[in-house]
């Protein structure tokens, strides 16, 4: 049965990660959730240091990928109180540790995502191993869009 107002999705994940290809897939969602009245979730899943490497450069990883979500909030905030009221969005932002996939799934999973958001990989490698965003399509949980 159809009921106005709630046909659209409620909670989009978009996946952050301060390159180029993630902030267009964040502009992209940040869209989608105004037009829709969405919840815009945005993730940046922070790499965990390999048990190989040395316990001091750990410690240097993990320090680089909290300032990058720092980095990654400010910016947010930042572009959200230049638009003002224009264009309001409802967002909030998540820090996980893991792999990326699995974040955004776990992220995706707790918050009852309708729809995921990323940005298309800028690795050549993954033409050959598969990328974030083809391991997502193929989780089949939400509809997955890939942005350019």
């Amino acid at each position: 049965m159809f009921e106005y107002g709630t046909d659209g999705p409620k909670v989009i994940v978009v996946g952050v990660d301060d390159s180029e290809s993630s902030w267009r897939a964040a502009s992209y969602a940040g869209g989608l959730a105004r037009r829709q009245g969405s919840l815009l979730a945005m993730v940046y899943v922070q790499s965990l240091p390999t048990m190989a490497m040395a316990p001091g450069l750990s410690a240097a990883m993990m320090e680089t990928t909290s300032q990058i979500a720092e980095d990654i909030v400010s910016q947010v905030r930042e572009g959200a109180e230049r638009l003002g009221n224009v264009f309001r969005v409802r967002w909030e932002f998540h820090t996980v540790k893991g792999d990326a996939f699995g974040g955004l799934v776990r992220v995706a999973d707790e918050l009852k995502a309708d729809a995921v958001v990323v940005g298309a990989s800028e690795h050549a490698g993954h033409r050959l191993i598969g990328s974030l965003a083809v391991r997502l399509v193929k989780a089949a949980r939400w509809p997955v869009t890939v942005v350019p």
